[in-house]
């Protein structure tokens, strides 16, 4: 299995109908007096497409994404699409360490650049050049460039075509795993199905998904359980349409960018770090890239396989690799017990709660990042 050089191309003619169409744009009023209560804020949106209309310069977006070494690999049959860079080796010192990032929803490979810039070329970001790690960051299947599998969307799944990618595509004896929410899950299945080739693990939201048949949970994990859902109570309609009628709501965003962006940074700035204000984590730059690759692409209703083929995920199986969690400051994870990580990781021996960094924490906190992946794995590199 091999992989070849790739890069991102949009061509002019999208490009010009994707400005017709933000330039036809019918915008909403709003439901609520108070901005962003009930879901993507239209004054907010209105700026936002107008800029994305006439203002955004893709091109340039697009050359500083191709600085980046794309490549693409034939995996089960179907495309892959990863970011590849190689750590900056000082002289005298060790080889650096494999590291695949996987990131969630309503994400993509950019939340990832920052954190890699700083793992791969520690010593250009004033750290130890010893601390360096060949980073890969493959786009989720039915994300941008990658396709979607030929069966059912699972975490399991992913980890499998990841280990196969770092592996046998790209020749790894050994490696770690980092990631969160989609990620997570996939980054744990790594280290439950291949302790022999995985050399840590490390997640920056404690997935959940212990079934408490042969354990009940205590009283502080039932509390924590019972205020979980009291949020996903008014957090969850997005998912709720996506696990049940993806495609209804797919045709809608395929169909206008202006209503594909609403859907994306709705969550971007509810799940942020940002204290409302969007944009001191997410410039309009960063947020218009990510929505232009997914216009671009056609893939946003892919992106929600993983939703509608949720059920079909099995509980992870204990993972007896070190194990690592860094915890999102976001309301589904910031305050989760560590006991319930340590139901399946047997080997934790990272758990930090910094209060600084949401959902897209890589991007958030790139310094924190990896400054905390530095630090969990600087004792695991022997036999890399």
């Amino acid at each position: 299995m091999t992989a070849k050089p790739f890069q991102i191309s949009v061509s002019d003619d999208v490009l010009n109908d994707l400005r017709t169409r933000l330039a036809r744009t019918l915008f909403t009023a709003a439901s609520d007096t108070t901005s962003w209560a009930a879901g993507a804020d239209p004054g907010y949106l209105r700026e936002l497409v107008t800029y994305w209309a006439d203002g955004f310069d893709w091109r340039a977006a697009e050359t500083a994404l191709n600085a980046y070494p794309h490549h693409i690999a034939e995996i089960a049959g179907r495309q892959v699409h990863f970011v590849h860079l190689r750590g900056r080796r000082a002289e005298g010192a060790p080889a650096p360490l494999p590291l695949i990032l996987t990131h969630g929803w309503p994400s993509s490979f950019v939340e990832m650049l920052r954190v890699a810039e700083r793992l791969a070329d520690p010593a250009g970001h004033g750290g130890d050049p010893a601390d360096a790690f060949d980073v890969v960051i493959p786009s989720l299947p039915g994300f941008l460039y990658s396709e979607l599998p030929q069966g059912p969307f699972t975490r399991r799944g992913v980890a499998e075509t990841w280990h196969t990618l770092m592996t046998r595509t790209l020749g790894y004896r050994r490696f770690g795993a980092f990631g969160g929410d989609i990620g997570g899950g996939v980054t744990q299945w790594l280290g439950a199905l291949y302790p022999g080739e995985v050399a840590g693990v490390h997640v920056t939201s404690a997935v959940i998904t212990t079934d408490f048949r042969e354990q009940p949970p205590t009283a502080e994990e039932e509390a924590y359980l019972e205020a979980l859902s009291a949020y996903d109570a008014t957090d969850r309609g997005y998912s709720e349409i996506m696990c049940t009628r993806p495609d209804t709501i797919a045709a809608a965003l395929a169909d206008s960018p202006a209503g594909l962006v609403a859907w994306i940074i709705d969550k971007y700035r509810d799940w942020s770090d940002c204290g409302g204000d969007l944009e001191t984590r997410w410039d309009k730059d960063t947020l218009l890239t990510v929505a232009t690759l997914y216009w671009a692409t056609g893939t946003i209703g892919s992106s929600f396989r993983q939703y509608y083929d949720y059920p079909q995920n099995r509980p992870v199986p204990n993972i007896t690799v070190p194990s690592a969690v860094t915890l999102s400051n976001e309301p589904a994870y910031a305050n989760i017990p560590r006991s319930l990580t340590e139901r399946i990781c047997t080997d934790l021996r990272h758990w930090s709660t910094p209060e600084r960094g949401g959902h897209f924490m890589a991007h958030e906190e790139p310094e924190q990042v990896a400054n905390e992946l530095r630090a969990f794995f600087r004792p695991l590199r022997s036999g890399s």
